[in-house]
């Protein structure tokens, strides 16, 4: 069970950013596209860290639905149709807290497999 509770999340009316504030006073604005590439799902982490698939393709993607999880989690609903992963609310703190170097490692991870941002490329 997590000791992070979220106090408000927020999707914007352009459903592009999800907006996590939690009772420590944490505060983070987590776009779409870092949320669809970084799903906890098995489809994109694999069952090994060798097996984790880099995304590429999702610069506009936008979330459809946050449905809860018990009292621990939610389950993002993506317009291309990804739903399967649970963010947990000890994942959506670490994504918070790690979004400048997570977000730089999958630019990294898209340019030296020669894949873009961009859907269709």
């Amino acid at each position: 069970m997590s000791d992070n509770w979220p106090t408000e999340l927020r999707l914007s009316k352009d459903r592009r950013v999800l907006t996590v504030t939690f009772d420590g006073g944490d505060n983070f604005a987590l776009p779409a596209e870092y949320l669809r590439v970084k799903s906890p799902s098995a489809e994109v982490q694999g069952h090994s860290p060798d097996e984790r698939k880099t995304v590429p393709g999702k610069r506009n993607v936008m979330i459809l639905q946050v449905n809860p999880v018990g009292n621990y989690a939610v389950r993002l609903v993506f317009d291309d149709m990804h739903s399967t992963g649970i963010y947990s609310w000890d994942y959506l703190l670490e994504l918070g807290r790690n979004q400048p170097k997570y977000w730089q490692e999958y630019l990294d991870e898209l340019a030296a497999k020669g894949m873009t941002r961009e859907a269709g490329r």
